[in-house]
């Protein structure tokens, strides 16, 4: 595995932890409790507060104190939107164009993570990624 052990998730990934979802499947739940280091992109949090905003995701708590409450309570550690980021996802191939994905695409790129994500496009961007 890249990074040794050390991954990001997607957002869909954090949504699936955070509620216990069984999409997470129990090997990526494993890997995940058995990672030296996990983070989060900060556009995840700006992806979970636009689905909030659109109506297309209910949460126990406002968009802020969930995402950091759940960062906290995973041991999530979260990378913020730096130039390098920004840069390098404007610069990935256009494989598909969903910005959000894009961001966590270059985070992982530039921190050598492993992305645990069920969308297959990821891999082809050539990041290591667990399911």
């Amino acid at each position: 595995m890249a990074g040794g052990g050390q991954m990001i998730l997607d957002t869909c990934a954090l949504l699936w932890l955070a509620s216990g979802d069984k999409k997470l499947s129990r090997f990526a739940l494993k890997k995940i409790n058995e990672a030296s280091a996990v983070y989060l992109s900060a556009m995840s949090g700006f992806e979970v507060a636009i689905k909030v905003t659109k109506g297309k995701l209910k949460l126990p708590h406002p968009p802020r104190p969930w995402f950091e409450k759940v960062a906290e309570h995973h041991g999530l550690t979260i990378l913020p939107l730096d130039l390098n980021v920004c840069m390098a996802a404007a610069e990935l191939p256009r494989i598909h164009d969903d910005p959000c994905d894009r961001f966590i695409i270059a985070t992982a790129k530039l921190h050598d993570l492993t992305v645990v994500t069920a969308d297959e496009q990821f891999e082809k961007y050539g990041v290591a990624v667990l399911g």
